[in-house]
């Protein structure tokens, strides 16, 4: 294999493809990152690039994250699947706000081989929990290499179960749980569905599934088209799917719940709202992935970013295409969370 683990694409010349545009806000922010930014992952800096983004972004502590009071947090260990380890989860919601509360359970982002439950947190809770009146569940999987899959899908699942079933004591409606992710936690929400789904698990209300990581194979256009352009591309991907995958990285028998877009029956599934950029490797799988829902019946608003790099709203939040995107989210979760009985709570 070449670059870095990478499957090599059947039948496909080896031709430069000409890349779609960048926002001009967004293109000014990714150059801004500089290249070490931009450096791809591989099998042999991995170890490294993990201990640099532990680094980087830290666990914020509890009492940070209750923002003197704003939000009222609790850590919680909750028993995993049988024959592992308990699973932590962080429990946050708006203070003052009667229960029960509509719960978005959320999955980080990382590509499955970074990141924490812990400061994708403050995010979350000022632009999802205040003005919606949400309760948040954070989920600390765990990570590949160490832990392959089916690991990290079902400590979200152990969870989510777990959640579900006490409901009433954690002041969450029930009928009300959302599930959702970024990248890598988009993948595992979308997993999540399916596999609550066919376990005759908890029934999520909508998945909210933004930018997901769904496709080990890492061969569609868009997967080649941005090679070495972007925060996240091919060989990034290759490197994280071979990580999490081990062995069975690109085996044909491989289940929906490792890689969603494998799934060959979408029926069935709660609302899905997908969002990617134009100009990221994930364009072409998330587009093919709302489009087999429709197929098979099913509801998904769909968003593709004119010139959207992959977490472009993360690298420049003030840029105009990040503020739409962040609006469109907040609309669909409020059409799928339906009246709220917290519009009387604490003035925000």
């Amino acid at each position: 294999m070449t670059g870095g683990g990478v499957p090599p694409e059947p039948g496909a010349a080896s031709l430069a493809r000409p890349v779609p545009p960048f926002d001009p806000e967004l293109g000014v922010a990714l150059a801004a990152l500089g290249d070490a930014a931009r450096e791809p992952f591989t099998p042999d800096n991995l170890a490294a690039r993990q201990e640099r983004d532990a680094a980087a972004r830290p666990r914020p502590p509890v009492r940070e994250l209750r923002a003197d009071g704003l939000f009222e947090v609790d850590e919680l260990r909750v028993p995993g699947a049988s024959g592992d380890p308990d699973v932590t989860l962080v429990s946050a919601r708006p203070a003052g706000l009667a229960g029960p509360l509509p719960l978005l359970y959320y999955m980080h982002g990382g590509g499955m081989i970074m990141g924490n439950a812990w400061s994708v947190l403050p995010q979350v809770l000022r632009e999802w929990a205040l003005p919606l009146g949400l309760a948040v569940v954070s989920v600390e999987y765990r990570l590949a290499p160490h832990t392959r899959y089916p690991g990290p899908v079902e400590d979200c699942y152990a969870g989510l179960v777990w959640v579900a079933e006490h409901a009433a004591e954690l002041g969450i409606d029930a009928d009300r749980i959302l599930i959702g992710g970024q990248s890598a936690g988009g993948g595992l929400a979308a997993a999540l569905a399916l596999l609550a789904r066919d376990r005759g698990g908890p029934t999520p209300t909508g998945q909210l599934l933004l930018c997901p990581m769904l496709d080990d194979r890492n061969t569609t256009f868009s997967s080649h088209q941005m090679t070495g352009v972007g925060t996240w591309d091919r060989t990034s991907n290759a490197t994280a799917w071979q990580a999490l995958l081990g062995d069975r990285y690109g085996a044909a028998d491989l289940p929906p719940y490792a890689a969603p877009a494998r799934a060959t029956d979408l029926s069935g599934l709660p609302p899905a709202y997908i969002e990617v950029g134009s100009a990221e490797t994930f364009r072409d799988e998330d587009v093919a992935y709302a489009n087999a829902i429709w197929r098979a019946g099913g509801q998904a608003e769909l968003h593709v970013w004119p010139g959207a790099f992959h977490g472009f709203d993360t690298f420049a939040p003030a840029a105009a295409l990040s503020q739409d995107a962040r609006n469109a989210r907040s609309r669909w979760l409020r059409r799928i969370l339906g009246p709220s009985d917290t519009s009387d709570g604490p003035a925000r």
